[in-house]
């Protein structure tokens, strides 16, 4: 069974909501997150979907999550997709004529 973005983002939501108010329910949170969601979505967590719950932190003034590290290199499938190669769609407007990449004809 997949979830929609949308779907994950307003459980996400219902979820916060009820957390601060009710303390049986954020237990349950943070200690069994997938247990909770289920509880508010009515239908069962995929598998292979993990989830991390943070708990705020009075003694911090933001808590923010940081986007999956990609470092400096491109991947083998990038590096792919912006590859070289022989370009016929539009030779004026192809980048290649103005290193010499392509030749006149």
């Amino acid at each position: 069974m997949t979830w929609t973005q949308e779907e994950v983002d307003n459980i996400i939501v219902e979820a916060k909501k009820r957390a601060i108010t009710d303390k049986s329910f954020r237990e349950l949170v943070l200690a069994d997150p997938k247990a909770a969601i289920e509880k508010i979505s009515g239908k069962p967590v995929p598998a292979v979907m993990k989830i991390k719950v943070i708990e705020s932190d009075p003694n911090y003034h933001v808590t923010f999550v940081l986007p999956k590290f990609v470092g400096d290199e491109l991947s083998f499938e990038d590096l792919e997709n912006v590859a070289g190669g022989l370009c016929d769609v539009n030779l004026d407007a192809c980048a290649g004529k103005v290193c010499g990449a392509h030749a006149e004809r």
